[in-house]
């Protein structure tokens, strides 16, 4: 049979019209739904509409092309003759659901419609063709509900907000004295139908309409709409997603879980989504929908025996209360657990990862609803890929490629202090691992707001929704106390990184009062609570933390890296614990070491403010004299850390206003304590204050301004060389100039050194290696690169003042406005999160181009913020560099962008990509 319409792709009762290869333009879940079909699984039959009818939607004011309202009616003839069942028959009605689905997973982000086709026409034949009156009716309800919800937009648009159709379905179950849905007659069922309806026709003026094709082409319009809702549009900035991809919908025929006691609904994954163990692993609702499983309203039940045991001894029941009341698939459906087991191992050797499939058991037969892509947590996806070279599933390449270098982050994350006293005041499900402190709030409005006040949050939400999404990304962590392992939050939690306990049901939340109490006690909004993601547990106050053990197989997968990449990584340290941590995680040197940091200690900011304040020369040079011994204990310190690696020190980079108090209090405090009066004091902050102190005296003119700052700070450093060489302790100092642009400013404060160093060596009898060059900062530098090249031994591209001063933008400043060019599509990406590759890095390549061309030794890193993140550092291996620096918890997210760098550049890579 031929296909009905060029964008409509039928599945399913031995056809297969898509593959999973055509995602792009069958989404995620309509291409897997094929390839499923293609498998000969057992798959409800349906078709997709592709994403081209979506864009040609939002093109053409919400019309659709030629020709789809017969390929669409064909396509339904097709699956009622697969069948046997009749769209909107009132005797044995086919009723279908309607879907969305991106290329990309986006879960609970865009709308879905089950149970569509029902009218007062078609619920009587689904009562005759199931024998089920109440079923007949419960789906009509749900279908009401839903309609209302996605359709006819009745869902609320405050955040905290009661939902009227759960209104209803609450008081209706009051007046009964029952407390479950499952619990509700066949005449309260009746009673809810004409309920939703009657506030449906109040809260719209019209009825859901009785002709099923109507019903259709609204659903199909409405799942096409919710593309662009507004929690879509924050899930696809927050993932990069584009927004011209569009949105596929399937349209399927139903299957019932709530049909009777030999049907289920559930999730189940073929690897932990937490762990990575290998092993099913999900959740499922006997005589359930599948809305129901993530809805949070029941208890799910464990689909192995072995992780039900698991879950029943972290909820502390008995094994004989678990056996009688959370019976896992395993020892209810043992027959269906077997095949679902074949499934699951079939399809992630089909699909070479972890799957995430849904299912439904209607009259003890299983139908496959759905594969895709497990979302996993950093430390699952590591162990996945792992395992799965290990069981030459697939290469170490491929495994590399499978993690995404930001997840890494997530591993060094610290931990609870086991030795730290803690006021457990729940538990619930460690939904996803970490541990975080921060500020009760109960909204994501509020978790913005406070966020934005510079305070860690913690979302606390009786279950979560995709329109909670702007808060949970700037929370630490999230606390529900409804939804399990599969939950929204849950599954939101993994892929963000975040840490989570849902389901957590010892927990009472008020929002009118902004409380979540347990067991007698009150934490009260704005107050502190601690989440374990790990255990459950959810503690008062703050709790303190330490380092995370890092597992043997992250080592494992790191050294694949290692011995893929070609890039070096540094790390950004300004201290040696800072040192000792980066060389823990992998760090081959510090390629920044900022000086001015070390000022601010209290015990020495007194000297920095003395040498500021001094008249001349020779009470600066009493005042540096205090300050020698200090930056020379931080160099021995951080030179010892990194023995035999090298270290890229900054001399003082920043204007000297900013070790002055601004406040006039402060200054009258201050005064005394550095034998001067306030209004001296005053007269000097206010002799250096300027206009612009980006592009000010700041940098290599402090040292052209006051040679003994440089002098000293590289005394310091060969000192401390020397101290170190003595104690035979390998050293690599390298002594980085800040913002040339000029190389006579270079020549100048290079001879300087130097004189200093030939001092050094003299008084200390023995020398010690060291190197000088410059931070790339500026367009002129990059432009006269082959100048200073010419002279300077090493390069490091500061990136933060060479996008500033290439975008002409104060990083500052311009968070004010800048979403403004993101939101309307001027940038694709904020320049200072994601290196520009045509416009900062053409500067950088003409740096690059120039420099080697005077002097083909010369070395070349990065140390600005874009060091660390995996984008930009794939720009940097394109365009040569020998070395990227960044924070050291960054540092294994640098290592694997380095390795899939290099993997890219073996297949041929992307090119540049614009800004």
């Amino acid at each position: 049979m031929g296909r009905v319409h060029p964008d409509i792709y039928f599945f399913g009762a031995g056809v297969a019209e898509g593959r999973a290869q055509m995602r792009d333009l069958l989404g995620g879940k309509g291409a897997n739904l094929a390839e499923m079909a293609s498998l000969k699984l057992p798959v409800p039959p349906g078709f997709t509409i592709s994403t081209r009818v979506c864009n040609y939607f939002y093109e053409n004011r919400n019309q659709y092309p030629k020709g789809l309202d017969q390929g669409v009616e064909k396509g339904l003839a097709r699956i009622e003759k697969a069948l046997g069942r009749k769209f909107g028959d009132a005797t044995n009605p086919l009723l279908v659901s309607v879907r969305s689905g991106a290329r990309v997973s986006m879960p609970g982000m865009m709308d879905t419609v089950l149970n569509l086709g029902l009218t007062d026409e078609s619920v009587k034949g689904l009562e005759k063709a199931s024998g089920d009156p109440r079923f007949a009716w419960d789906s009509y309800r749900r279908f009401c509900q839903m309609y209302g919800d996605v359709v006819l937009k009745l869902k609320p648009e405050e955040i905290n907000e009661s939902d009227p159709f759960e209104e209803l379905i609450d008081r209706k179950k009051g007046a009964r004295g029952v407390t479950q849905d499952t619990d509700l007659n066949l005449d309260d069922l009746r009673e809810l139908v004409r309920e939703f309806r009657a506030l449906i026709r109040r809260g719209v003026g019209r009825d859901i309409p009785q002709d099923p094709y109507e019903q259709l082409w609204e659903a199909i319009g409405a799942v096409f709409g919710s593309w662009q809702n507004q929690r879509a549009i924050t899930y696809r900035r927050i993932n990069d997603i584009p927004g011209g991809w569009g949105t596929a919908v399937t349209v399927q025929s139903m299957v019932f879980g709530n049909l009777g006691s030999d049907c289920a609904t559930g999730v189940a994954f073929t690897r932990d989504p937490a762990t990575g163990e290998k092993g099913i692993y999900g959740e499922f609702l006997p005589n359930a929908q599948g809305e129901d499983v993530v809805a949070g309203t029941r208890t799910p039940r464990q689909i192995s025996l072995r992780n039900g045991r698991r879950w029943a001894e972290r909820q502390g029941i008995s094994e004989a209360e678990r056996r009688a009341k959370f019976a896992t698939l395993e020892e209810t459906f043992p027959k269906i657990y077997r095949q679902l087991l074949g499934i699951g191992r079939r399809l992630e050797r089909h699909f070479k990862d972890c799957q995430d499939m849904e299912f439904t058991i209607e009259r003890g037969r299983l139908f496959m609803l759905q594969t895709r892509t497990g979302k996993r947590t950093a430390l699952s996806a590591v162990r996945i890929a792992v395992d799965m070279a290990d069981e030459r599933l697939i290469d170490r390449r491929a495994a590399l490629m499978r993690v995404e270098p930001e997840q890494l982050e997530q591993l060094l994350h610290p931990r609870l202090d086991p030795l730290a006293k803690r006021a457990v005041l729940a538990r619930g499900l460690p939904a996803s691992p970490g541990a975080v402190t921060g500020e009760v709030v109960f909204s994501a409005d509020e978790a913005l707001a406070v966020s934005e006040a510079g305070r860690p949050v913690i979302l606390v939400r009786i279950e979560t929704s995709p329109d909670d999404i702007h808060g949970m990304q700037v929370s630490e962590g999230f606390l529900t106390q409804r939804g399990g392992m599969t939950s929204h939050a849950a599954v939101v939690a993994r892929g963000m990184g975040k840490t989570c306990v849902a389901g957590c049901s010892e927990i009472d939340i008020d929002y009118s009062l902004g409380t979540v109490s347990a067991n007698g006690r009150v934490v009260r909004r704005g107050e502190y609570l601690t989440l374990d993601g790990s255990t459950g547990e959810v503690i008062e106050g703050r709790v303190a933390t330490v380092q995370p053990e890092i597992p043997s197989f992250f080592r494992k997968f790191m050294s694949w890296a290692d011995a893929e990449r070609k890039l070096g990584v540094r790390a950004n340290a300004d201290t040696p614990n800072d040192a000792k941590i980066a060389r823990e995680f992998g760090a081959e040197g510090i390629g920044l070491c900022r000086t001015e940091h070390m000022f601010f200690e209290p015990a020495r900011i007194g000297a920095v403010r003395e040498m500021i304040m001094s008249e001349n020369a020779a009470q600066r040079a009493r005042a540096l004299a205090k300050i020698l011994p200090m930056q020379r204990g931080d160099f021995v310190g951080i030179l010892e850390a990194m023995k035999g690696l090298p270290v890229t020190i900054r001399l003082l980079d920043p204007p000297l206003h900013e070790f002055l108090p601004r406040e006039d209090d402060e200054i009258r405090e201050l005064a005394p304590q550095i034998g001067t009066t306030p209004e001296h004091l005053k007269q000097v902050r206010d002799s250096l204050f300027e206009f612009n102190p980006m592009l000010g005296h700041r940098g290599c003119r402090l040292g052209i301004s006051f040679p003994e700052i440089y002098k000293t700070q590289a005394r310091a450093i060969l000192e401390a060389a020397c101290e170190l060489r003595a104690r035979g302790v390998k050293v690599i100092p390298e002594i980085m100039l800040p913002l040339i642009g000029e190389r006579r400013e270079y020549d100048a404060l290079a001879a300087d050194i130097r004189a200093v160093a030939t001092a050094v060596f003299a008084e200390r009898g023995l020398k010690a290696p060291y190197a000088i060059g410059t931070m790339i900062e500026l367009p002129r530098a990059c432009i006269v690169a082959d100048e200073i090249g010419e002279v300077a031994e090493f390069f490091s591209f500061g990136t933060n003042d060479l996008t500033q001063m290439a975008y002409g933008l104060s990083r500052d400043d311009s968070a004010k406005f800048l979403g403004d060019y993101l939101r309307r599509g001027i940038y694709k990406k904020d320049p200072f999160q994601e290196l520009d590759a045509r416009g900062v890095g053409g500067l950088m390549r003409l740096a690059i181009e120039r420099g080697r061309k005077k002097n083909r030794k010369l070395k070349i890193g990065i140390c600005g913020e874009h060091g660390g993140d995996p984008a930009s550092i794939r720009i940097c291996a394109k365009l040569g560099l020998d070395y990227v620096s960044c924070s050291p918890f960054r540092i294994p997210v640098a290592r694997l962008a380095a390795a899939q760098a290099a993997i890219e550049e073996r297949r041929g890579g992307p090119a540049f990509k614009d800004v």
